[in-house]
């Protein structure tokens, strides 16, 4: 099995299944759930250098604010909706970081890796820190309470709410 095919594998029978059970709607590689005023969204992005045998890729995480969003109806955000907007990288502790399938850019596959190694330790970064971080954002308090401290996308996250008088000062 390829690299890439090895990939495909692992966004149907983990990503897409493990996303939807957590209430995660999806179109094409981006899933977002709905928590009122925002989204919270997951992005999977492949890099240009990819090739059949070697695929890197990284997740794009954040907040998407129904009010800034292109789509007028508030229904489907993109990754270009976010206000927030951060790797998988930032959600992770320093051990999870760096390690076998995982690098400075993001997630690396290549043709040899063992698929269930691979599927077991997303499923640790993604069960155990991405998706419970997520789930208790809540609020747009809670938001700016998580991200509010973060060098330009917070001070971006609290501008957009304060433009848009979205939380009462």
């Amino acid at each position: 099995m390829t690299a890439k095919e090895k990939q495909t594998q692992f966004i149907k029978t983990y990503l897409k299944p493990t996303l939807k059970n957590f209430g995660y709607l999806t179109s094409g590689q981006t899933w977002w759930k709905d928590k009122g005023d925002f989204f919270t969204l997951i992005n999977l992005q492949n890099f240009s250098w990819n090739s059949k045998d070697n695929v890197d890729f990284c997740f794009n995480i954040g907040v998407a604010l129904k009010a800034t969003m292109t789509d007028t109806n508030k229904k489907k955000p993109t990754v270009h909706d976010l206000t927030v907007y951060l790797r998988e990288s930032y959600y992770l502790p320093d051990n999870r970081k760096e390690y076998k399938f995982r690098n400075k850019t993001g997630y690396v596959l290549t043709e040899q890796a063992d698929l269930n190694d691979f599927i077991a330790e997303l499923k640790s970064d993604f069960e155990n820190y991405i998706l419970p971080t997520l789930d208790k954002l809540n609020s747009l308090q809670n938001c700016v309470d998580k991200f509010g401290g973060i060098t330009f996308w917070g001070e971006n996250l609290k501008k957009v709410i304060a433009e848009n008088k979205l939380l009462a000062q």
